[in-house]
């Protein structure tokens, strides 16, 4: 069997078996385009993905990921689904019940709750172009009216409140710095397209002071885009250092 498609709650979710298992499993959480259903997923018709998922599983890799609601914008029912996602991973997959996480874009937002309160233990944690803030990527947003009225929609949704009782909890929120800890190795890997890109990398730097000041495992690559195909395999060079210890 080469793929299960399964629900969880009102959600499609989807496992890659690899032929010749190394044991690990990867949860991959997707960005704004990312989609599962019964038959397919964003993971198997974008070309960039097929091509990092078929990386993963000639390596060994078990990958699994959820729908998670759509647009979910790191919601608490989002981070549920994926720890209800894991449990079901452990309990019935015959893997590591360490697991790595490669997380992209809103993604991250999940990742990190996952990172605070997972009952499994994150083997490491590889973000991809993260949004490691909501209140730090709205007001990057605002310079843009359309995109922004758009994005203000999509938290209300993904959140069931509006806009302004969310923007309350939102000015507590941690600033991207707090939200890792000191045991799980991170890559960040930042692919420089675009201006929003840019400017998402320079609020990199300023964290990285503060993650070296903190000792944090933090390290950071810059990509350009056409080397976006290598990601695969540099994910999996990182993950495989982190594999020793079972």
């Amino acid at each position: 069997m080469e793929r299960r498609n399964f629900k969880l709650d009102t959600e499609w979710n989807v496992i890659h078996y690899p032929e010749r298992p190394n044991g690990f499993g990867i949860l991959a959480i997707g960005d704004e385009r990312h989609f599962v259903n019964a038959r397919s997923s964003f993971w198997t018709q974008n070309e960039g993905k097929r091509s990092m998922l078929n990386i993963w599983k000639n390596k060994g890799y078990t990958v699994f990921y959820s729908n998670l609601y759509g647009k979910h914008w790191g919601s608490e029912k989002a981070v549920d689904l994926a720890m209800r996602l894991c449990t079901h991973i452990d309990r019935n997959e015959i893997l590591n019940p360490s697991f790595h996480i490669v997380a992209e874009g809103m993604g991250a937002l999940v990742a990190l709750k996952l990172l605070a309160i997972s009952d499994h233990k994150v083997r490491s944690l590889v973000l991809i172009n993260p949004i490691l803030s909501l209140t730090t990527h709205l007001e990057q947003e605002k310079e843009n009216k359309f995109f922004y009225k758009k994005i203000v929609g999509e938290l209300e949704s993904a959140y069931e409140t509006d806009i302004e009782h969310l923007l309350q909890q939102l000015h507590c929120e941690k600033t991207g710095a707090e939200g890792f800890d000191k045991e799980t190795p991170v890559k960040i890997i930042q692919v420089l397209s675009g201006n929003r890109a840019y400017k998402q990398s320079n609020i990199l730097k300023d964290l990285s002071i503060e993650w070296e000041k903190d000792g944090l495992p933090i390290t950071i690559t810059y990509v350009l885009p056409e080397k976006k195909l290598q990601l695969g395999m540099q994910i999996v060079q990182f993950l495989s250092k982190h594999e020793q210890v079972l």
